[in-house]
Order: C-alpha cells, then sequence, then structure tokens
C-alpha cells in the first residue's frame, strides 16, 4: 500500500501515547491509477446507516464506494511495484480508540464488515499554493489543526456528530484569487463552509485545535474553513460500534481508483464571488457569479428616477447584493417602516413603504425566519389592520408579531434589540427599514418638503444606533430621497444633489443603503434577491455549512412567497381601503409616490419576478 503520513497528528488524549505511522518516502511517481482517501470500516450491519449518513453529509465525508474488505484489502496491502508495507489503522470498540492495528490481523471479523472511501482528492494547499499563499511552515510536515464545531450534522440512525472542521489563514486581498484556484481544483469539493470569526463555528480558541497543530492567523489574515473527513471518526465514535477501523488522522490512504464505485461525481460549480456581510464580528458569505449578476439586474432595475430626485447620485453598487447576503444568513428579522409625510391627514402615513415591508417578511417567513414588525405606537391600529387583512387576501401566510418602541435612550434601545439587555444575546441578527423617516442631523424628521414631522415620529432610529454597537446585529436601510432611516450611509450625496437635502438627509446610517425610484420597488427587490440566492447551490451549501440535504432550488413555497401583481394589487386596495395616501399627490386611490399602480407598479412587479425566476 501507499500509505502516506502527510501530516503528524496531534491526538486526542486517548490516542496521544500511541506510536505514529512510518512515514513512506514521496509517492508521486508511484500514484498513477490512484485515488487519494480515507477509510472508514464498520459492522455490516451499520452499512446501510453509514451510506445515508454520507450521502446526507457529503461536504465533509464525499463518499466514492463502498467494498467488502476482503475484496480492497490486497490492493490496500501491495504497491504497484511490489513493495508491501502492512497499513495501521485505528481500531475503535465501543466508540472508544483502542489503539493500532493492521486490517489483515483481524481478517475473520473483517468477513462481516464494508470498507467505506472518502474522496481525498482536493489539496487545500495546492489551492492555496496555486494562488500564491504559500505556507508559512515549508519545512514542517505536521498537518494544519482540525477543530470539533458545534455544527451539527444531520443524524441517521445511531450516527449523530459535529462537524469537523480544518482551516488555513488567508490574506483579505487573496480571498477571490483562492476561489479561483479551489474552483478550478475542486469544483464543490474545493468550497469553504465558513470564512471569518471562528466562534460562529462555536470554535472557541483558533489555537488550540482539537486535531494537528495550529496554523498562525496574522492580524491581515481572514480564517477560512473546509470541511474536514475527521468528521467521519466523530461519526464511528457515535455510533459505538463493537468493532470500527478508520484511517490514521492526517494520513490518506492510496487506493486504485478501479477498486471504488464512484457513488456520486463531483459537478464542478460555478465561479464563486466573496463578499463581506459583517465586520462585528467578521463574516464573509460566497454566491455563485451567476446569481450575483442576476442580483445587480435587480439593482440596475429598481435604480430608475420617475421623481426625477437625483438619486442615482446616491447608488453605491453591490448594496442590494450584501444586505440580501446578510439577510440570508440571518435568523431573526425586526423591519420597520412608515413615513407620516400627510401631518394634516388621518392617517398620515404615505402608500410607499408598507406594502415594500410585508413583502419582504412574507418572503423571510418562507424561508423559516422569524420576522417582526416594529411601528410608532400611535400607528399600531393601523398596521395591526394592515397585517390582518393582508392574511385575509393571501398577500402573508401567517400574522406577522407588530412591535412598538418608545425608548428615549441607548440603554432603552440595547434592552429592546437584546436579551435582558445582554449584548452578548441580540434577539434580532438584521434590522431592515423601508420607507421610514430618519433623523436628520439636527434631531427632527422632514419630509421631502422640509416640513418637520417629529411629532409623530418614535425614536426607531435608536435602535439602528445601538445596533452598530451590538455584534451580531446588521442593518438596511431602504429610501427612495435621502431622509428615510438607514440612507445616513450616504447623506453627504444627499445634501449635494437632493432638493432640500442640507436639512432632509437623514443623520442615521445603516451597513447597507438601497436606493430605489420606490421604496417599495427596494423592498420587492430584497424578497427577489433572497430567492435568487436560495435557489444558488453554491450559498445554499454555505448556509447549511455542506452538511445535511440540500434542499430543491426555487423549491415551491418560495415561489409562492414571492411579490406579485396580484398580492401588490390587493395591499394597496388594503391601504386604500385604511385611507393611507399616495406620497406626492395626497391621493387616496390606487398609486405610490404620485405613479399609478397599473402601467408603472404592476409592471415593475412583474420585471423583478421575471428577472428573478427565469432559467440561468
Amino acid at each position: 500500500v501507499l500509505f502516506s503520513l502527510l501530516l503528524r497528528s496531534r491526538l486526542p488524549s486517548a490516542l496521544k501515547s500511541l506510536p505514529t505511522a512510518a512515514h513512506i518516502r514521496n509517492t508521486a511517481s508511484m500514484t498513477e491509477g490512484l485515488q487519494p482517501a480515507s477509510v472508514v470500516v464498520l459492522p455490516r450491519s451499520l452499512a446501510p446507516a453509514f451510506e445515508s449518513f454520507c450521502q446526507a453529509n457529503r461536504g465533509p465525508l464525499p463518499l466514492l464506494g463502498q467494498s467488502e474488505p476482503e475484496k480492497i484489502l490486497p490492493h490496500l496491502s501491495t504497491a504497484p511495484d511490489g513493495r508491501t508495507i502492512c497499513p495501521q489503522f485505528q481500531k475503535y470498540e465501543f466508540g472508544t480508540c483502542t489503539g493500532l492495528a493492521s486490517l489483515e490481523e483481524h481478517s475473520e471479523q473483517l468477513k462481516d464488515m464494508v470498507t467505506f472511501i472518502m474522496d481525498c482528492s482536493f489539496s487545500i494547499d495546492k489551492a492555496l499554493e496555486q494562488a500564491g499563499i504559500f505556507r508559512r511552515d515549508p519545512a514542517d510536515p505536521s498537518h494544519a489543526g482540525s477543530y470539533k464545531t458545534t455544527v451539527p450534522c444531520a443524524t441517521i440512525a445511531g450516527f449523530c456528530c459535529p462537524l469537523v472542521v480544518t482551516m488555513r489563514p488567508v490574506p483579505k486581498d487573496k480571498l477571490e484569487r483562492l476561489f479561483q484556484a479551489t474552483h478550478c481544483l475542486g469544483g464543490q469539493q474545493g468550497q469553504p463552509i465558513h470564512i471569518g470569526d471562528p466562534e460562529l463555528l462555536g470554535i472557541k480558541a483558533l489555537s488550540r485545535p482539537d486535531y494537528g497543530n495550529y496554523v498562525e492567523c496574522r492580524p491581515e489574515d481572514v480564517p477560512v474553513f473546509w470541511p474536514s473527513q475527521l468528521t467521519g471518526l466523530e461519526a464511528v465514535i457515535s455510533c459505538k460500534a463493537p468493532l470500527a477501523f478508520t484511517s490514521f488522522p492526517g494520513c490518506t490512504v492510496m487506493v486504485p481508483k478501479d477498486t471504488v464505485s464512484p457513488a456520486s461525481c463531483r459537478t464542478p460549480e460555478m465561479v464563486l464571488e466573496v463578499h463581506a456581510i459583517s465586520k462585528d464580528p467578521l463574516h464573509y458569505s460566497i454566491v455563485s457569479a451567476a446569481a450575483a449578476q442576476k442580483i445587480r439586474e435587480l439593482e440596475s432595475t429598481i435604480a430608475i428616477d420617475p421623481g426625477n430626485r437625483g438619486i442615482g447620485h446616491l447608488l453605491r453598487k453591490d448594496e442590494l447584493l450584501q444586505a440580501a447576503l446578510s439577510l440570508s444568513h440571518a435568523r431573526s428579522v425586526l423591519v420597520t417602516t412608515g413615513f407620516p409625510t400627510h401631518f394634516n391627514h388621518e392617517p398620515p402615513e404615505e402608500t410607499d413603504g408598507p406594502p415594500g415591508a410585508i413583502a419582504l417578511a412574507a418572503f423571510l417567513q418562507a424561508l423559516g425566519k422569524e420576522t417582526s414588525l416594529v411601528v410608532d405606537q400611535r400607528a399600531l391600529n393601523l398596521h395591526t389592520r394592515l397585517v390582518e387583512d393582508a392574511v385575509k387576501e393571501g398577500v402573508l401566510k401567517t400574522p406577522v408579531p407588530i412591535l412598538t418602541y418608545q425608548g428615549g435612550s441607548m440603554e432603552d434601545a440595547q434592552a429592546f434589540l437584546c436579551k435582558d439587555g445582554d449584548p452578548k444575546s441580540p434577539r434580532f441578527d438584521h434590522l431592515v427599514a423601508i420607507e421610514r423617516a430618519g433623523r436628520a442631523a439636527d434631531g427632527n424628521y422632514y419630509n421631502a418638503r422640509k416640513m418637520n414631522i417629529k411629532h409623530l415620529v418614535d425614536p426607531i432610529d435608536d435602535l439602528f444606533l445601538a445596533a452598530q454597537k451590538i455584534p451580531g446585529i446588521s442593518s438596511t436601510g431602504v429610501g427612495d430621497g435621502g431622509n428615510e432611516l438607514g440612507t445616513g450611509k450616504v447623506k453627504e450625496a444627499v445634501k449635494k444633489y437632493i432638493r432640500n437635502g442640507d436639512v432632509i438627509a437623514c443623520d442615521v446610517e445603516a451597513d447597507f443603503a438601497i436606493i430605489a425610484g420606490v421604496s417599495n420597488w427596494g423592498g420587492y427587490a430584497l424578497a427577489c434577491a433572497l430567492y435568487i440566492l436560495n435557489s444558488c447551490e453554491v450559498h445554499e451549501r454555505y448556509l447549511r455549512r455542506a452538511t445535511g440535504h440540500s434542499r430543491v432550488p426555487g423549491e415551491q413555497s418560495w415561489t409562492q412567497a414571492l411579490p406579485s401583481v396580484t398580492k401588490e394589487e390587493k395591499m394597496l386596495r388594503i391601504l386604500v381601503q385604511n385611507r393611507v395616501r399616495s406620497g406626492v399627490s395626497g391621493i387616496v386611490g390606487m398609486e405610490v409616490d404620485g405613479l399609478p399602480f397599473y402601467g408603472v407598479h404592476d409592471e415593475m412587479v412583474q420585471k423583478l419576478v421575471d428577472a428573478t425566476t427565469v432559467h440561468v
């Protein structure tokens, strides 16, 4: 056998006293027709369950095939040139490692066992080298550390264990180059499952790996994690089989390719893009270039300026993409809306805002995310009716909890956003404001005509300000004029290019600022972007850390939750029935921002949905 001890492993405590396998000389010239693999040998009675476990967790356990031990053992025992060696495997009895063993020593027991072979052909270090990121310890043959995470693998029968990952530090400016290399060399198997703060995987200290040696992360580096086949070792421990064998950690068994029948083909994925979605904690996400391009098309579609306000000067590239990526990772989302521009009427709200907020909430619900709405206390009854009617009309599948916030300090805001006021336990991962009145630099709130409406607005801005100091909460602001909550990110452009901008410009920033010709369109585009992301195999695999079964792209419930002309028509009629007015004209009718629903808004909704659902 060509049993290559590629790396010296720092073993778990139970194994520290065991001898290591002998290192065999470089086998590069002897590997023609051979496949690098890791091996798990289990009792025949557990074989069906373990096969299902591998299929459900293809990321860490890319199964090449399975074989009767006595059929594959000769191949494992004989090198192509006749030289032989008895490879040593870890022996497990009832979940405990009891030492190292050669399979030949257990020929009788092997008659009732099955050998599983996992693909090890993708080399992270080779991808790093191709990307121009060279090892910092070229003289050290020991392998980079691997870590047990708190991410559970999909459980099958008695196989229940956490995902194990391996980490490499990558300079921030070389992330894109690395992913090009991993795509070329490994396809889907080369994709990382996490980029950023290790604590998001439940890893408390990178300096203390569970296997192998720590590789130093420098200040300019980003930790990048890939699934490790040491997950199979944890699975063997969890099933507590009377007898089992695994490859030695850090070692690769070279098996002839003709001894396995591939259980699944490695399909090359599309080119990847990586985007930062959070600075605290540091977190990046990935998406296919094709999906990213579709979202950029949505961003361009909503960026038209029907009111000739000059919003083209406020646009920033990829804000929609990055906001959607951040929302895609969120578990609990708080949405806010409400711009009481018609202060002489009751209600003073306008028809721009609530439809976009409801459309986004409907899709967040379809993705299984906890979604709540926070509004002015004054407008609580109005929004309660809007949500109830939206459910009756099928615009929303289930009601959205409606909250209010009237606190007057940062302490109050933190108490609202966090469980028991503890910033380490935020109740929400992401805040979204869609056409929500935003606080100006002088502390007042202004409509486009410079009229102060502060007496009608609760200080929900404080939640966005507090979120900036709470790790784990990101925010998005959607606006069409620069006086909306969250558009403080582009306030200098608002002051320079928007009429009355020096007075009305919102001073409160969001992490992402989406600018649209009408704010409702931004809400629709966010829902559509989330559909695209969750239908993208690259992003979907990253979301589930390559564990569990993949979801069906564009599954039916998501399609039904997308905005539609019919649903948005119903939503606008609900607003009209509640005497909510158009923002520009003040008319109670089927229009938003002075633009008619038929011929403008209905066409925008259809255009966005068509661009979203078209096959790539």
